[in-house]
């Protein structure tokens, strides 16, 4: 089904007769899945499911919802946390739709065809990237081989075999809770009161929605867990990065002509942060999330800009590390992605107090 598609769908613009028994057969589904999960978590919480424990602290940074919901910035930002408390960390991912080019060491994840793990390995330079969609072998191989004193578990939330120290949810603030529907007739990967069991939540894209909107969803929040911390951030963009390798100042892309295109579980939430730089967004397109581009896919996009008059194209870093192996070698329009970081408007301070009370006895070593 059609990214767009299904988002009209279980969003409820999309009208119709066809939509509503669409719904149905999705909400029907949903309950099946509900109670799927409700159980297994359950069991879990009664310790029938074996939760594993490693030396290693464990922060997990995960979500609620599908989608993009601005989790490797975050995870960038925590990187960087530790590396000035001088505390050697390992991001743990499964590596979805990894794969890694022929002759190529599992551990110079920059030189694979993905997305996340790409980018988490060029974003954080200071630690180590393990990818295995068995996050027991590889908190196991973190310890062995890079004596990982810290494990951060990349879309961790939903996994609970290994045990962690902390849950840190980030909830985009344009979608924040899914539609209050259990996939797939809504969002939520799993019920809302799985958020209990959360220790903070990060919102992100807080510059995208109105203040009444933020209040909200904490209220909500602290409805659901009363001790959560909540901190409140944007995603701001740092520069753009041509197929030259050569960064671009976000003051030069103001009053630019841009084509914009994507492959995110958000689109919109790059088209709006593209305008909000002053730029012109002359045209734009979207593909599903973790779409894999072919070059016939790449001259389009290009026939496309120069139709709309573009003198830049702009992708995502994501969309980046799988377009990077293909011919970007086409003239008149300039192709580039736009870097993006975290930065936070409230309670930074709060998560940081957080995580540091966690970490107290390994960052104690080191003073």
């Amino acid at each position: 089904m059609n990214q767009d598609f299904f988002y009209m769908l279980v969003s409820g613009s999309k009208k119709g007769a066809f939509a509503a028994m669409l719904r149905f057969c999705l909400a029907a589904a949903a309950q099946l899945y509900a109670v799927t999960i409700r159980i297994r978590n359950l069991l879990y919480d009664k310790h029938i499911f074996k939760i594993h424990h490693h030396e290693a602290v464990v922060i997990s940074i995960g979500n609620i919802t599908l989608g993009g919901t601005g989790k490797t910035p975050l995870v960038a930002w925590l990187c960087n946390f530790l590396h000035h408390k001088n505390l050697n960390c390992v991001i743990l991912t499964r590596g979805y739709k990894t794969r890694i080019k022929k002759n190529v060491s599992k551990y110079n994840i920059t030189d694979t065809a993905t997305d996340e793990p790409a980018i988490l390995a060029e974003n954080c330079p200071n630690a180590k990237v393990i990818i295995n969609p068995d996050r027991i072998a590889g908190a196991a191989e973190a310890i062995e081989k890079f004596a990982a004193e810290i494990l951060i578990m990349d879309d961790g939330f939903q996994h609970r075999r290994l045990a962690r120290g902390l849950d840190i949810v980030t909830i985009d603030a344009t979608r924040p809770f899914g539609y209050e529907k259990i996939f797939p007739a809504g969002l939520l990967r799993e019920p809302l009161s799985s958020l209990k069991r959360a220790h903070a939540v990060v919102i992100t894209r807080c510059d995208q929605v109105s203040e009444s909107d933020l209040n909200t969803i904490k209220t909500k929040l602290h409805a659901i867990n009363p001790d959560i911390v909540i901190a409140k951030s944007i995603h701001s963009a740092a520069y753009a990065k041509t197929s030259e390798n050569k960064n671009i100042p976000i003051q030069n892309l103001k009053a630019q002509k841009i084509f914009a295109f994507c492959g995110i579980g958000n689109p919109d939430a790059f088209f709006k942060t593209i305008n909000a730089l002053g730029a012109e967004l002359t045209g734009s397109k979207t593909f599903n999330d973790h779409y894999s581009y072919s070059e016939s896919d790449l001259a389009d996009i290009y026939q496309q800009a120069r139709f709309a008059k573009a003198g830049i194209i702009l992708t995502t870093q994501k969309d980046w590390t799988k377009i990077r192996y293909l011919d970007l070698d086409k003239k008149n329009v300039q192709l580039a992605y736009l870097a993006i970081e975290i930065k936070f408007l409230e309670a930074e301070d709060r998560l940081r107090c957080l995580i540091e009370d966690k970490l107290e006895s390994k960052i104690s070593k080191r003073k």
